[in-house]
């Protein structure tokens, strides 16, 4: 009987590290790609600031000037926007922008237009991140599909190692596939809340849409606005006929006496300068992981009461803090520092998976050389081609360009890859990296001057100078270490024969 147990428990441990190993292989180049990018993502608003140093900053803005500055805006539009947006200084993101459904400015701290918002190389991070470029309802489902494929991951790698916990602390230095075996499974207990947090929140805010979508023509009568109302309310009914805009400056006021411990982050005024036209402000909560509360207003600026993501029902709250626990939008730098580790763990973690899998497969006398060549590249290639993009961004390239630049070179980096060994492409990908960040610091410096040392540019410039050092010595050192092997081959295939 004993036997019996052993026997299936064996098997039980086969086929999960079988389903573990194809399901990597399938779909771990996606979600390598989202691992890196969600890492990158948690400091979009880093990001933001760095791109555009000489925007204005401030701390706060007045309600009037607030209001200023929207209507200017609102009365530049060439034809009715449905929806007139602003966006409030934040710790970490200290601007004031005017958005609409066409365009977006920065405003100054007395109301004034300052000049034209863009961001084009983290909003192409993000794209990538939330759609992998595609259409936004296919791209949000594939993306959630990821994030089930690393929930499956993770369950089916605790599966097909049931020591994995017992040997938590275990870690052989210097023993080939052995180091990396351990590498890849400690990292995976350690992080084992983060990677399977990040991967269900992934997988809610991916596959909602299309969720939704089924759930509301299932009983809904494909109305997906009614089937959303408990948790975000309903929207007014809609009037017809033209109106002077809403009062902004009002609301605004309303909040800041009346929850004066709030940070208003969001001014959503919906249909400007239509009979139906009403207004939400978005207001983050001290200390709680919901992204904020909606705090609704009639035109005339009559508080009408607030939607209960911080006070109603469990699932209004828990689903209010997916995102923010999602991207780690909580807790300020320290919460974005442990994200970048834990993010730059999961990146290892699914780098490490599929170099297991290439070893085994060369030990068990089925070795695949190219592919094996073609993962290392994706690897290296992924965030180089990242660095790339980013040096066509400051050089003027946009939108389209930029996505094509991505996919492309990777598809060149990876054709390249199947020609050579993993250790040229791996050194290939950390020179390309290295010089693509400092050739970015260059153009970043020669197009803003003094302002890319400035409080908005100094810390990313930094960075990005000492990863491209870091990246170029690394390189260097593989590179002479190499030279030494070889010669050192060459000098014994040169001795006589005794």
């Amino acid at each position: 009987m004993a036997e019996a147990n052993v026997k299936k428990s064996a098997i039980r441990v086969a086929k999960a590290l079988e389903a573990h190993s194809l399901i990597a292989v399938i779909f771990g180049g996606l979600i390598y790609i989202l691992a890196v990018t969600g890492t990158l993502s948690v400091f979009n608003h880093e990001f933001q600031r760095w791109e555009r140093p000489d925007a204005p900053e401030m701390t706060a803005i007045a309600p009037e000037a607030a209001e200023r500055a929207a209507l200017a805006v609102f009365r530049s539009e060439a034809k009715p926007t449905t929806h007139l947006y602003i966006n409030f200084p934040q710790d970490d993101l200290p601007r004031t922008v005017i958005t609409t459904d066409t365009q977006a400015f920065f405003a100054n701290a007395d109301g004034t237009i300052a000049s034209r918002e863009t961001f084009p190389w983290t909003q192409f991070l993000l794209d990538l991140h939330y759609y992998l470029h595609m259409p936004q309802t296919l791209g949000l489902t594939v993306v959630g599909a990821l994030g089930a494929m690393l929930i499956a991951l993770s369950f089916s790698g605790l599966l097909a190692h049931p020591r994995i916990f017992r040997d938590a602390f275990t870690f052989r230095r210097k023993a080939g596939r052995l180091t990396t075996v351990d590498l890849h499974n400690r990292l995976g207990v350690w992080t084992l809340p983060f990677h399977l947090s990040n991967a269900l929140t992934g997988s809610i805010l991916g596959l909602a849409s299309i969720l939704a979508f089924a759930i509301a023509a299932a009983g809904f009568n494909n109305d997906t606005e009614a089937l959303f109302a408990p948790v975000f309310g309903a929207e007014p009914e809609m009037a017809a006929g033209k109106a002077e805009p809403a009062d902004i400056a009002g609301p605004l006021g309303y909040m800041a006496r009346e929850y004066p411990d709030l940070n208003v982050t969001y001014f959503i005024l919906h249909d400007p300068g239509t009979a139906g036209q009403h207004i939400n402000v978005i207001a983050e909560h001290p200390d709680r992981l919901i992204f904020g509360d909606y705090y609704n207003f009639t035109a005339a600026g009559e508080f009408k009461g607030n939607v209960g993501i911080s006070d109603g029902t469990v699932g209004q709250q828990v689903t209010g803090a997916v995102y923010n626990v999602h991207f780690g939008n909580w807790g300020g730098l320290i919460v974005k520092l442990a994200y970048l580790v834990f993010g730059t763990a999961l990146c290892s973690i699914v780098s490490s998976g599929l170099s297991i899998y290439f070893a085994k497969r060369e030990a068990n006398g089925r070795p695949a050389p190219k592919l094996a060549a073609v993962w290392t590249g994706l690897v290296w290639a992924t965030p180089a081609m990242l660095a790339v993009t980013l040096v066509a961004a400051l050089s003027g390239i946009e939108g389209m360009g930029l996505v094509a630049l991505f996919w492309g070179g990777l598809v060149v980096a990876l054709a390249a890859a199947s020609r050579h060994g993993k250790a040229q492409v791996a050194l290939a990908g950390k020179v390309l990296l290295g010089l693509a960040l400092a050739c970015a610091v260059v153009l970043y410096v020669a197009g803003y001057g003094a302002d890319a040392f400035s409080n908005a540019g100094m810390t990313v410039t930094l960075i990005g100078i000492c990863v491209s050092v870091l990246m170029l010595i690394w390189s260097g050192w593989e590179w002479f270490a190499a030279m030494r092997v070889k010669q050192g081959s060459a000098a014994s295939a040169m001795q006589p024969a005794e």
